[in-house]
């Protein structure tokens, strides 16, 4: 894996406050965010990790799609949770700018490999 890979460590830095944000949503009693959120927020690094031992560029693309749906749903996960109040304001508008900063990234990288694949 190449070293200062950013998307690699954006994403794992990402899935590490979905997972703080999973714990206080189960103390909210919210079981179903929890857990939505968790799962989608986490599968973004690890299809980005799966991704860097890619078996050619058809693979590496795929995984990264993927990577990008995961970041997708997170975004909407979080929408969700700060429209339903279930998450204050400022808590919504940080994680919310990582996960769209991601999307970011994944839809360069997704273009990029279409276009050179």
């Amino acid at each position: 894996m190449k070293e200062n890979n950013v998307i690699v460590e954006k994403s794992k830095s990402f899935a590490l406050r979905i997972i703080k944000l999973s714990d206080f949503l189960i103390t909210k009693k919210l079981f179903s965010f929890a857990d939505q959120v968790l799962r989608s927020g986490t599968s973004i690094g690890a299809n980005v990790r799966e991704a860097t031992e890619a078996q050619g560029k058809k693979d590496f693309t795929a995984k990264m799609y993927i990577a990008l749906k995961e970041a997708v749903e997170t975004e909407y996960w979080l929408e969700l949770l700060y429209e339903s109040g279930k998450i204050e304001k400022n808590a919504f508008e940080s994680i919310v700018e990582d996960c769209r900063e991601i999307i970011r990234i994944l839809t360069s990288i997704t273009k990029t490999a279409k276009h050179n694949g």
